[in-house]
């Protein structure tokens, strides 16, 4: 099984929105690719979370008739066994991204593609979701196309 990681800031709505969309379609067309996800905050609890997952992403999934099958796991640092464990690696939004990645992972920062999906201060919840369900459709045809992870390119907001 290959691993696509998502990351986001703090592993609570955007990269756990797109993990859970990733894997309910994956495995529907039946690839051998699960993604996780991950937060690249190094301290999870400074953004004062009010759970485990955001109620915004739990109801944006199941409108799209997915059960969201990990909501009850609570955000994730991102450790370097993640990275390594990973065959493709997107994280959700560069200009936010790219420094904590650079600050922390900076070996990592060219295996990284960044999309442009912001968070809430850059970005309405359902459409930063709409782009979020829009590029990973668009990367479950590559992969499904192509049978590897091909890139779609830099994706952009809505």
């Amino acid at each position: 099984m290959r691993i696509f990681l998502f990351l986001c800031s703090g592993n609570y709505y955007r990269s756990r929105f797109a993990e859970e969309f990733f894997n309910h379609h994956a495995a529907h067309l039946g690839l051998t690719w699960r993604a996780e996800s991950r937060g690249l905050m190094r301290d999870l609890n400074t953004l004062n979370n009010p759970g485990p997952m955001s109620a915004f992403a739990v109801a944006e999934l199941r409108r799209h008739g997915i059960e969201p099958r990990d909501a009850s796991r609570y955000p994730l640092s991102v450790q370097e066994a993640d990275l390594a464990g990973a065959t493709r690696i997107v994280a959700l939004f560069e200009s936010e991204h790219r420094p904590m990645v650079q600050r922390d992972h900076p070996h990592w920062l060219s295996r990284i593609e960044f999309w442009q999906i912001g968070d809430l201060a850059d970005a309405e919840p359902m459409a930063a979701m709409a782009a979020l369900a829009r590029n990973v459709q668009q990367l479950l045809r590559h992969l499904a196309a192509n049978g590897r992870a091909t890139s779609p390119g830099h994706m952009a907001a809505p």
